[in-house]
């Protein structure tokens, strides 16, 4: 057992969705990629459709952020500006 657990630091926002559809679409994109993403957002579960009015985020980690907003720039599918929502 490591005696210094391994940090791997907050997860970064790479992009805001209005719907889950479209998030789940830019997790798979960069899945296809090699890279890990999670889609966070705080509507209970599905339960509450209407709590989601932040947006859906997108999250990766800090090291993979760079490569994964390149990757959905590039893509057909695109977030919004969390600022509009």
């Amino acid at each position: 057992m490591p005696d210094d657990p391994v940090d791997f630091g907050a997860p970064v926002v790479v992009g805001t969705f209005l719907n889950v559809l479209e998030a789940e679409l830019a997790r798979s994109a960069l899945a296809a990629a090699g890279i890990d993403a999670l889609v966070s957002r705080d509507d209970c579960g599905g339960m509450r459709p209407h709590l989601w009015m932040g947006g859906i985020r997108l999250l990766v980690r800090p090291e993979e952020a760079a490569q994964a907003a390149e990757l959905l720039e590039t893509s057909a599918i695109r977030a919004v500006d969390p600022e509009e929502l």
